[in-house]
């Protein structure tokens, strides 16, 4: 009996409205985490390597052996601008997925950042290019290129399930997925709980000023 192959799956897969993108990039994680019952958070441990870098984009996915970094470069061969690259590595810290170099390519490609379940490096290079990246770890030991990966495969990212298309907001709070299919319906509640919590602060400081 032969051994089934994993391949890579379609990455040219349905991305979500750009509307509603737009509204979901507006808010903070922590009003979406609400919106969606605390579920779709990140790993707390995954967050962004430099201070003020905010994701918002749909994901493709990749996914690769820990400390192997082949599946990016692919991943920047097909990705279209505006993708958050969402790489499931397994939680490795001790290898760095990318840095700076694939940050510029990333750049020039309109890609909108990464998110990776695994470590980077040059993490003030990519502040000062504004490359916004999200990572479980900083290490300055390279990666290695062997492979294997699987491109637009459902992964596991910080213990959450992430399929191609899924909207990735992160900000210094963190990481959190929005199902593609729901996004209208999270965007609706998480605007509901950033006005209720807007109300609220204003609130307690009009009481603060008497």
């Amino acid at each position: 009996m032969s051994t089934p192959v994993l391949e890579d799956l379609d990455t040219n897969f349905p991305r979500p409205d750009q509307d509603v993108l737009g509204r979901l990039a507006k808010l903070p994680a922590a009003n979406i985490g609400d919106a969606m019952d605390r579920l779709g958070i990140a790993d707390s441990a995954i967050q962004a390597i430099w201070s003020g870098a905010r994701l918002a984009g749909p994901a493709f996915t990749v996914w690769t052996r820990p400390g192997d970094n082949q599946g990016i470069h692919r991943a920047l061969q097909l990705a279209q601008a505006g993708d958050v690259i969402v790489v499931a590595g397994g939680g490795d810290e001790s290898r760095a997925l990318l840095g700076e170099l694939i940050g510029e390519r990333a750049i020039n490609l309109g890609i909108a950042g990464f998110a990776l379940d695994g470590a980077a490096r040059d993490a003030e290079a990519l502040g000062e290019i504004g490359m916004p990246v999200f990572a479980r770890a900083i290490t300055p030991a390279g990666p290695y290129k062997n492979g294997p990966s699987r491109l637009g495969t459902p992964v596991s990212f910080g213990g959450v399930p992430v399929l191609p298309g899924d909207i990735i907001i992160g900000d210094s709070d963190g990481v959190v997925v929005i199902p593609r299919e729901q996004a209208a319906a999270v965007a609706d509640a998480a605007e509901a709980v950033f006005a209720d919590e807007s109300n609220r602060r204003a609130a307690i400081i009009a009481n603060r000023q008497k």
